[in-house]
């Protein structure tokens, strides 16, 4: 497959995004002559040239994409598994997809646990805090996953290991590990897990995970967009494997990318996506004078690019500091990856404005962003749905690591016989 879908011009967002570097630096390079822009859009956007491009090793990854080869990897047999923080079903619809059979979701949200139980009736879903569960009974799974909220720990003593990290939902997930005794777990976070605390919460991490008598992989941080995730949110993803089994670890791969860079369009309009264009749902919407200020933003702008006396208004005493403060007043644009989605998405500091209408994404077009189909229904209030969208793990970057996980369960199993 094509590393694009039909045309071979890249708007320079989305080469920007791809590349890792910001827009100005980009133009920085069309100026100095490292990178030509080919031509300009009809809209007056830069475009570039794939053929241009293809000296990068981004674009040679995506360009020698193994995803049609890993999504049609299946289980030996039926892996037994369990994951805790639940949340909305995200990371849990997207392992299910890679063929996971799980045996329990724990999820302390009520409005999560009835989203869960109304799509998959089946599942096992335990309602309540992770604290209060035990695990022993299921000691002996092949797998085990959940994203812990990220806290700092204590460092009381000299220890700075699994005791020191009690009050905290690493604990709680570390507990579960030391009572079910997978073959494999994964953790999963936001990428600021990696320097939160100056770094130190991760090694309290590292060293807790040894003190299970697990061999953690190197964590990474995989970015969604890569994964066919129309999205530019970033995870930090923890892959480890129990000592009596660690010389598999060299059989792990972290996944292949997608072919090509989704954009926004890609997720609300018919296409490689999905079948139709979003279906209409609930949704936030803007007070007057706040959609009056935001009807004056271009596709892909922000508060900058207001006239001076409405950016004056809109910013108030934040006009004065310091910083872009890129998410206030912000836009999305048709020909990138929508930002990270928020738990809200009319909030001040991180508006996510619909690209043509000027109004806030709705839940169904925030459930596209993540992935997820269109007939998995979200359960609970409209701020409880953004809620529970916000923070799910992206169905299809799911996949693609759980994907990898099954191949390497896959070895385990073929080696152990």
């Amino acid at each position: 497959m094509s590393l694009m879908s039909s045309s071979p011009y890249l708007a320079a967002s989305l080469v920007a995004d791809m590349l890792s570097i910001s827009k100005r630096t980009l133009n920085q390079w069309a100026k100095n002559g490292k990178l030509s822009i080919s031509k300009m859009s009809k809209d007056g956007v830069p475009l570039y040239h794939l053929d241009d491009l293809g000296r990068y090793d981004i674009v040679k990854w995506l360009g020698d994409s193994n995803w049609d080869v890993q999504s049609a990897l299946n289980p030996l047999r039926e892996y037994r598994s369990i994951e805790l923080f639940a949340g909305g079903g995200g990371l849990a619809l997207g392992l299910e997809k890679a063929g996971f059979k799980s045996e329990m979701f724990n999820e302390i949200d009520k409005d999560a646990c009835k989203t869960l139980r109304y799509n998959r009736p089946q599942w096992n879903v335990v309602e309540g805090s992770v604290s209060e569960v035990d695990f022993t009974s299921y000691r002996g799974i092949d797998f085990l996953s959940g994203g812990f909220p990220c806290q700092a720990f204590s460092y009381a003593g000299n220890k700075q290991g699994f005791e020191d990290t009690r009050g905290t939902m690493f604990f709680e997930f570390a507990r579960a590990v030391k009572e079910t005794q997978p073959k494999v777990f994964m953790a999963e976070n936001v990428k600021g897990l990696a320097s939160h605390d100056q770094g130190r919460t991760l090694e309290v991490i590292k060293k807790v995970i040894a003190e299970l008598g697990y061999y953690l992989i190197e964590p990474t941080v995989l970015k969604a967009m890569f994964y066919k995730v129309p999205q530019k949110r970033e995870r930090i993803i923890l892959v480890a494997i129990r000592n009596d089994l660690k010389s598999f670890a060299q059989h792990f791969n972290w996944p292949s990318p997608f072919t090509r860079v989704l954009t926004l369009k890609d997720a609300l309009k018919k296409g490689v996506l999905y079948e139709t264009d979003v279906p209409d749902s609930i949704g936030q919407q803007y007070p007057t004078r706040k959609k009056e200020i935001l009807q004056r933003v271009p596709a892909g702008g922000y508060w900058r690019d207001l006239p001076d006396e409405l950016q004056r208004e809109y910013m108030m005493k934040s006009y004065f500091l310091g910083g872009g403060k890129t998410g206030v007043a912000r836009r999305l644009s048709w020909e990138e990856p929508s930002l990270t989605l928020t738990c809200a998405p009319a909030q001040k500091q991180t508006e996510r404005c619909h690209p043509e209408e000027t109004r806030p994404l709705t839940v169904r077009e925030y459930a596209r962003i993540q992935t997820f189909p269109d007939d998995w229904v979200f359960c609970g209030s409209t701020s409880s749905q953004y809620k529970q969208i916000g923070n799910a793990v992206p169905v299809n970057l799911a996949f693609a690591v759980g994907k990898s996980l099954i191949g390497l369960l896959n070895i385990i199993e073929k080696e152990s016989q």
